[in-house]
């Protein structure tokens, strides 16, 4: 199934990733930004919050770094004005792509982003002009362990909206944003595995493509997330 290989897909390059200190601090950090943004700086009242803060720990980052993200994204940094913003354009043969960007320069961010588009055969589109196709969206990824029926009983009973078991390795379960915190708390609590939890947008509909496409559509993709001011990149590709 396409989505299958989209999850098997993430995973894979997230291991990969992690396994480099210097891109697990980068990732750790968005992780903490976009969860204290969403959700509030509280680690006790934010559980998507809670459980960056401990990914970025168990990497070993500073406590320093991990209060400085989280006052960037709730904007108390002292005289820094951060601005969110989001980015939407076209990959090659149509791949819809959204980028979510967190800066106090938006010309410094419009000018990395659009180069990553152009220079890998995409296009930067008008605000809506590929939004329509995505819904916002709590998403929780956990691994597939011998408290599945528990955890799904759970999720059910906490506002998810659905549940997808038919990944290899992982159950994905989705909920509206209102619903993301006290799901994700209550799925916390049973001790399995959270490979991933945020509240992101969500495509409607996927597009299969062939692999040159993909190739391309995944320069892009690197490209962008290289960028400082990019917090995350969401695309409509299987």
């Amino acid at each position: 199934m396409a989505g299958h290989n989209k999850w098997s897909k993430v995973k894979h390059i997230k291991a990969k990733e992690d396994a480099k200190k210097g891109k697990a601090f980068t990732k750790a950090v968005k992780d903490i930004t976009i969860a204290a943004r969403e959700g509030g700086g509280d680690p006790d009242t934010n559980a998507a919050l809670r459980l960056a803060v401990d990914k970025a720990k168990a990497v070993s980052m500073p406590a320093k770094n991990i209060q400085r993200a989280i006052d960037k994204a709730t904007g108390n940094l002292e005289g820094v004005n951060m601005e969110n913003i989001t980015y939407e354009g076209y990959g090659p043969n149509g791949v819809a792509i959204m980028v979510e960007c967190m800066t106090e320069n938006r010309n410094r961010t419009v000018a990395e982003v659009r180069l990553a588009f152009s220079k890998n055969g995409g296009s930067l589109g008008e605000n809506g002009s590929v939004g329509w196709m995505f819904d916002k969206k709590g998403v929780i990824v956990v691994d597939k362990s011998d408290k599945d029926e528990e955890v799904m009983d759970l999720a059910m009973e906490n506002g998810a909206t659905d549940i997808k078991d038919e990944y290899e390795g992982i159950i994905v379960i989705e909920s509206e944003p209102s619903e993301f915190n006290e799901l994700l708390g209550a799925i916390e609590k049973t001790g399995v595995a959270i490979e991933e939890s945020k509240v992101d947008m969500v495509p409607s509909n996927e597009v299969d493509v062939d692999d040159e496409t993909a190739e391309k559509v995944e320069k892009i993709i690197d490209m962008l997330e290289d960028c400082d001011d990019v917090q995350r990149v969401t695309h409509n590709m299987a």
